[in-house]
């Protein structure tokens, strides 16, 4: 994506003796099922610490964890040296697992809500099926901040994709637009672009009510933070 900032910055030289970046490149790309295990041992740390900063819990990080390194395995000869360096390319792996990880929030939400309807029953927050669709909902919310969320995430999947990642990101993942447009390998500049168009239309799909309408941005920070319950806030 035209970066290498991540994994590719954070790798360091070998001190053991072992090989290096570009010979670990040469052996993933050989198949060399050695040369694999040294490149998890050396970045799955890092891939961890990059998935647990972005989802918040260490279960889903493991998971996505597990995925770069299968993705990594599985799509081997789509390694290209001459573009970047073996950290880069697991980087922009991590990125994209991270944002499926991000999106599939949003698509448990709605199929929660979907069941709860089908069935009859109303969402509970003391274990029906929201609460088992989104883990990161908190012990003692509410009926309505529960069914405040399944909106939003209804009308977060209705945006463009360039749009929808960007506010699912910021939403669920807590993250500011720097790190996104890191995350992403998106300008920065396209990512405020993304977040502005789609608090417009989020505010025109979900209405004028002032007690759910996002509230201005303050502040010089880049932080999105999460907002009233229907909508995310982006400066």
């Amino acid at each position: 994506m035209g970066t290498t900032t991540g994994l590719a910055d954070q790798a360091r030289p070998p001190v053991d003796g072992g090989p290096d970046e570009a010979e670990l490149g040469r052996g993933l790309l050989a198949s060399d099922e050695h040369a694999f295990e040294a490149v998890y041992r050396r970045w799955s740390p890092l891939v961890h610490a990059m998935a647990a900063r972005s989802l918040g819990g260490a279960r889903e990080a493991e998971d996505v964890t597990q995925q770069v390194f299968a993705a990594a395995w599985r799509g081997r000869a789509g390694f290209r040296p001459e573009r970047g360096p073996l950290g880069a390319w697991l980087s922009g792996i991590t990125r994209r697992k991270i944002v499926d990880a991000l999106e599939g929030r949003t698509r448990r939400l709605r199929l929660a809500e979907a069941v709860a309807r089908s069935s009859g029953a109303a969402p509970s927050p003391a274990g029906g099926a929201v609460r088992e669709a989104a883990p990161d909902a908190a012990p003692d919310a509410a009926p309505d901040a529960v069914l405040d969320r399944v909106l939003l995430a209804d009308e977060l999947a209705r945006l463009p994709q360039g749009q929808r990642q960007v506010l699912c990101m910021a939403y669920y993942g807590d993250l500011t637009q720097n790190q996104i447009a890191r995350l992403t390998g998106v300008p920065l500049g396209t990512v405020k672009s993304h977040a502005r168009r789609g608090l417009q239309v989020l505010r025109r799909r979900i209405g004028p009510d002032p007690a759910t309408a996002p509230r201005p941005a303050g502040g010089a920070s880049d932080r999105t933070p999460p907002a009233p319950p229907s909508a995310p806030q982006v400066p």
